[in-house]
């Protein structure tokens, strides 16, 4: 487990189902079951026709590099090493933003749409916080 010195999140009652998956090691996505819309983050209604009949689905947790910037000043308690800040479109259609892990933080290596996949960072007993890597094959 890391030794994490920044505030973790707080799972909150439409969230601790997302939170659990993490934990579990599932990215877990919500769906609406009247106009079939997959979103993140969780909320107890559809962003897209505001319906209140949703429900949780394992996604598969493959994606794609949207966006991204790299840190290279960032805050004491995220280390000293460049990180990237991303937002990844996951193959369920959301977008996501987190941490691109196990490559260098560099624009060479950090390629637009290139394939990713979900990984876990165990940073409390409670808390795994979804990161991605790049896909293998």
């Amino acid at each position: 487990m890391a030794d994490f010195l920044r505030p973790l999140p707080k799972p909150t009652p439409e969230t601790q189902e997302f939170w659990d998956g993490c934990k579990s090691g599932e990215l877990r996505l919500q769906r609406c079951t009247d106009c079939k819309h997959a979103y993140f983050p969780p909320r107890a209604f559809c962003p897209a026709c505001s319906s209140r009949a949703v429900e949780t689905f394992k996604a598969s947790g493959k994606a794609s590099l949207y966006s991204y910037i790299i840190n290279h000043r960032p805050r004491p308690d995220y280390g000293d090493k460049p990180h990237s800040i991303a937002v990844v479109t996951l193959a369920e259609g959301p977008r996501m933003m987190t941490n691109i892990v196990d490559c260098p933080q560099t624009p060479e290596a950090l390629i637009l749409d290139m394939p990713l996949e979900v990984t876990f960072e165990k940073a409390s007993e409670t808390i795994s916080l979804p990161k991605f890597r790049p896909a293998k094959g």
